[in-house]
């Protein structure tokens, strides 16, 4: 006898090898799992997915849950963000519905920091300029330009959970003067300076980006702003891509005003402009700044446990906003 489509648990899209955590847990507990391509389908095609399945829960890592796709579903009861940020779930919508929004904040608090502390490393020592050119049959360490690490100021834009492990991983480790800046008030921190924006940006020489990305923070770093950083600066984005204007970035570093700049996220990813990639003062990774064979199997698990919990008609632990409860 065919299952209940109230039952239906489906994920969108997903960025590792199998499904087989989620399997065990949903279908463990009595619930069909249907899952969507690896790589995330166009909004549209999300709709549709929904359509067809009507869902009880989603479950989404990259792929955009649209308006069109909460609306589709009146069994709909949650969207889970396999991940941190909600730029690809419609909240409002989901909230005026009654629909349950979680994600999972603080799986990869270490990976992301230590994403952005090595980027820091390499630029300031050089490593991957000199690997380049070791392999390239140039052995000249008359040319090195190096930085020592615990002469830097540092300042970090977005001193949320992620902000603060990259601030104590810089201090404690290193020696690292931080500078901190955050939208949002924080609570009072006396091993950072806390400053407004544009003195942060005029007197750091490395900037690590930690912001969540909203209507507000879309290119937050533009031509005016990316202006006021210290000349030679190094800029470290391992928030969202958008939030750096890719056009400036390059007249930035094209101007030598910027030194380097470390990407792990990119406007348009996976779309790489060449006048990046051509670069041998930019650092790029494919998104993977959360990710550890650690972080995956927690964000898993705890995505899957929130759906279970509201399946269940339990309260999520980690709701980000406040629908109307059925």
């Amino acid at each position: 006898m065919k299952e209940p489509l109230a039952q239906t648990v489906l994920i969108t899209d997903y960025a590792w090898a199998d499904l087989e955590i989620e399997r065990q847990i949903i279908e463990g507990a009595g619930f069909r799992l249907s899952a969507g391509p690896s790589s995330p389908a166009s909004a549209e095609t999300i709709a549709q997915m929904v359509r067809e399945q009507q869902p009880a829960a989603i479950l989404t890592c990259w792929a955009q849950v649209s308006a069109d796709a909460i609306a589709a579903s009146p069994n709909l009861r949650i969207v889970a963000r396999l991940g941190i940020g909600l730029d690809n779930i419609a909240v409002d919508e989901a909230t005026r519905r009654g629909v349950w929004v979680t994600n999972v904040p603080a799986y990869c608090l270490e990976e992301v920091s230590d994403h952005a502390v090595a980027m820091i490393l390499a630029w300031s020592r050089g490593l991957l300029h000199f690997d380049r050119e070791v392999k390239a049959g140039r052995w000249e360490p008359a040319t090195a330009r190096l930085r020592r690490v615990s002469t830097l100021t540092c300042g970090i834009v977005g001193y949320g959970r992620i902000g603060q492990r990259t601030a104590h991983k810089l201090r404690a480790g290193f020696g690292v003067h931080v500078l901190a800046h955050d939208a949002l008030p924080r609570p009072a921190d006396s091993s950072v300076e806390f400053v407004q924006l544009d003195e942060l940006l005029s007197r750091s020489d490395v900037v690590v980006v930690h912001v969540p990305f909203t209507a507000e923070t879309r290119h937050l770093f533009n031509r005016s702003r990316l202006a006021l950083m210290r000349p030679g600066a190094f800029l470290v984005n391992v928030s969202r891509g958008a939030i750096v204007d890719t056009d400036a970035l390059i007249e930035a570093l094209q101007s030598g005003h910027l030194s380097g700049v470390g990407l792990d996220v990119l406007d348009n990813e996976p779309v790489v402009l060449a006048a990046l990639a051509s670069r041998s003062d930019v650092i790029l990774t494919p998104h993977v700044a959360f990710s550890s064979d650690a972080s995956l199997v927690e964000l898993r698990h705890s995505a899957c446990q929130e759906v279970m919990r509201v399946l269940r008609g339990e309260r999520p632990l980690e709701a980000r906003n406040a629908p109307s409860l059925r």
